[in-house]
């Protein structure tokens, strides 16, 4: 009977530890048992140890309101929190994750602590520019990749590292991109900046050396934007109110493989003659315009897309300047459905010209 008393006694008071309300030295506890149960706090001979071991970062250092996994020591997770501001980043991040919050700003030093950061991914934020500080990531020599896309940025953030190599301002409200915008980032490789509001980028993008992915879909440009970098390799301008191109845009650019202008108002009066006559190009996107004619390609283009446009012939010398058993197009897709064209309107030559096509659409 004294036994089951004593119980009774014991299962009482560990009902009243449990309601207690959480004091700091429970929480206290919770975070060295947290350390501990990660590895750390502990001595190779089995004794507890300082928390804070010289050669290895200790979980006490994250923010509670991120997670930082042992598995991952350099990386901080703060997406998808609802997160108002930029928390405290300890010195040895290096990937930093905030995208899916609702961050409007970032104040001057908020990142100076962790010189090391590599990765600051922020998309899909409130991000607005008046509320970025214009020395934000200048403390920052070893960032290559910055995501601020669908933010409400209305300009280039200020300073930026000369190490980027991939930048996302994509989906913002930028209209103005200043001539000093990208000075110094000779490193950048790709560029984003569709779904902005800008007309003119004027020889801004001079000095971007190692660029070869350029997006400026979905834009207001009314012509192709002056000193492209020479290495780029894809173009995209998709979207825009192009109605013209310079006749040597191409053929000074040696690298340029795909080059897509579909959705704008180019005609055939806005094409040189021989502004696509040119063998590097491998993929030409020139659907939704206003064309009447198919313009002149280089025998070396891979894919053609022409659909939607006003052709009402079919030209094989647009293809082939010479149609014999040894002269052919290397053309293996065209697209011409949606224009003023059928089966009957293809010459006989045809066959000989572009005998490596797989799929012509008309």
């Amino acid at each position: 009977m004294r036994g089951w008393i004593l119980l009774l006694i014991l299962a009482r008071l560990v009902n009243l530890s449990m309601t207690q309300p959480t004091n700091s030295l429970t929480w206290l506890s919770y975070l060295r048992n947290r350390a501990y149960s990660h590895g750390y706090g502990r001595s190779h001979n089995g004794n507890y140890a300082s928390l804070r071991n010289e050669d290895e970062p200790s979980v006490l250092d994250c923010p509670l309101e991120c997670d930082c996994p042992p598995a991952y020591p350099k990386a901080m997770y703060c997406n998808n929190r609802k997160l108002q501001h930029v928390p405290f980043v300890p010195s040895h991040i290096k990937y930093v994750y905030l995208q899916n919050n609702q961050i409007t700003g970032i104040t001057n030093g908020v990142f100076d602590n962790a010189p090391n950061l590599t990765w600051i991914i922020m998309h899909a934020n409130k991000l607005t520019s008046d509320k970025i500080g214009d020395k934000v990531f200048a403390k920052l020599p070893n960032l290559q990749r910055l995501f601020l896309q669908n933010n409400n940025l209305s300009r280039v953030p200020q300073d930026l590292p000369h190490s980027l190599r991939d930048l996302h301002l994509n989906h913002n409200n930028i209209s103005v991109v200043p001539l000093n915008s990208f000075h110094g980032m000779s490193n950048l490789t790709a560029l984003y900046l569709q779904a902005n509001a800008i007309e003119d980028l004027g020889n801004a993008l001079k000095g971007l050396l190692s660029l070869t992915v350029l997006d400026l879909r979905g834009n207001r440009l009314k012509m192709i934007p002056q000193s492209l970098p020479p290495k780029l390799s894809q173009l995209y301008l998709e979207y825009n109110y192009i109605s013209s191109i310079p006749a040597d845009f191409l053929s000074q650019r040696p690298d340029l493989r795909f080059v897509r202008l579909s959705h704008n108002q180019l005609t055939n009066g806005g094409i040189p003659a021989n502004a696509f006559n040119v063998s590097t190009l491998v993929e030409l996107d020139l659907s939704f315009n206003k064309l009447e004619r198919i313009p002149t390609i280089s025998t070396s283009l891979e894919n053609l897309y022409l659909q939607a446009n006003k052709i009402k012939e079919f030209s094989v010398s647009s293809f082939c300047r010479v149609v014999d058993t040894n002269n052919y197009s290397n053309l293996r897709v065209l697209r011409l459905e949606a224009n003023e064209i059928t089966p009957r309107d293809i010459p006989n030559e045809a066959v000989l010209c572009l005998r490596l096509a797989t799929n012509i659409d008309l």
